[in-house]
């Protein structure tokens, strides 16, 4: 992985990935007096690791906040605990050929879930073994340097390519960073101001005959309600 500056990561991406479902609850950290995620799927351990390494592909900076504003870390861990983490739509007989391309899609017999699991755990070891403590204890550049190994090369994590471990982490990065709030990622439309995209207006008719002019409403979601709230999904209201 080069040195990603998130102002090219999202040229790359456009104004893309618009999908998928998180959560959001919430944990009062008494030592240091903030609130923070309460995660649903992810152990301790996993929840920093995730933390620092989205950090690391869209962090914050002189543009505006990046992907722990963005609560992207909720958001996967959510997407993890559900019925999609649960594999409930991937076809999971066989036959598994993990050498044949990318062509082929995804070839591995785990679902979402038992991936990152199995990954996390043999990342949160190696380096422990190392006497690195966790990702987040290591400098940017350190921090780098350990993803950008998982991206090149194909390692054993687990039954997990290191690899294929990094495309998704990076996938469900830029998903919770673009998707409708309603799903819980993108906090404060975060993704959304930062491209310029208006978001989910179902109405547009007093625009029709008006032509070449700025689009300058503030973005809107599918679950925000007349006061501005969005109701996420699952919660009353929605």
């Amino acid at each position: 992985m080069d040195k990603l500056s998130r102002r090219s990561l999202l040229k790359g991406v456009g104004t893309a990935t618009l999908t998928v479902v998180a959560g959001n609850c919430r944990r009062r950290d008494e030592e240091s007096g903030k609130t923070r995620p309460h995660y649903v799927f992810f152990t301790v351990d996993e929840a920093a690791f995730i933390e620092a390494a989205v950090a690391r592909l869209i962090p914050a900076d002189d543009t505006g906040p990046g992907a722990l504003e963005a609560e992207v870390p909720v958001y996967i861990d959510t997407q993890l605990a559900g019925a999609w983490g649960a594999g409930a739509r991937l076809y999971r007989s066989g036959p598994w050929a993990i050498t044949a391309g990318p062509e082929l899609g995804y070839q591995l017999p785990f679902t979402p879930a038992e991936l990152f699991r199995k990954s996390l755990r043999a990342l949160t070891a190696d380096l422990r073994q190392a006497n690195r403590g966790g990702l987040a204890a290591l400098t940017a550049d350190e921090q780098d340097a350990y993803l950008t190994a998982l991206e090149t090369t194909s390692r054993d994590l687990g039954g997990v390519p290191s690899d294929i471990f990094f495309a998704s982490l990076l996938e469900m990065t830029i998903e919770g960073f673009f998707c409708d709030p309603v799903y819980r990622g993108n906090k404060d439309m975060i993704g959304w101001r930062l491209v310029g995209f208006p978001g989910a207006y179902a109405n547009y008719y007093a625009l029709v005959d008006q032509h070449g002019i700025a689009f300058e409403r503030p973005p809107m979601s599918l679950g925000q309600d007349r006061n501005g709230i969005v109701h996420s999904v699952g919660e009353e209201g929605s």
